[in-house]
């Protein structure tokens, strides 16, 4: 399953760099949206990765790396881009 991470990455890695050994890969067939500041609505990502760290969740949608938090109903809701660098979004956790 990591053949959705960049490359040189590994679920292992994520794991290491976040300090969450229960780190996940989810499955991108769910419903997923980043909030639009300052609008009070949403935008629908179409991710190509999710990594699952508890509640929190890093999503890849066109190069970068939104976070969010993972719902009861295995939706996710993002508030912020953390970039396009995996390790920094990993950092910001």
């Amino acid at each position: 399953m990591n053949s959705a991470l960049p490359a040189g990455w590994t679920i292992e890695r994520v794991r290491a760099g976040s300090g969450d050994p229960s780190a996940i890969p989810l499955s991108v067939d769910r419903l997923v949206v980043l909030e639009v500041a300052g609008q009070g609505g949403y935008e629908p990502l179409q991710p190509d990765a999710i990594l699952a760290f508890h509640e929190l969740c890093l999503v890849r949608d066109d190069g970068e790396w939104y976070m969010g938090q993972l719902g009861a109903d295995g939706s996710v809701m993002c508030w912020a881009s953390y970039g396009s660098d995996l390790a920094e979004a990993i950092r910001g956790l």
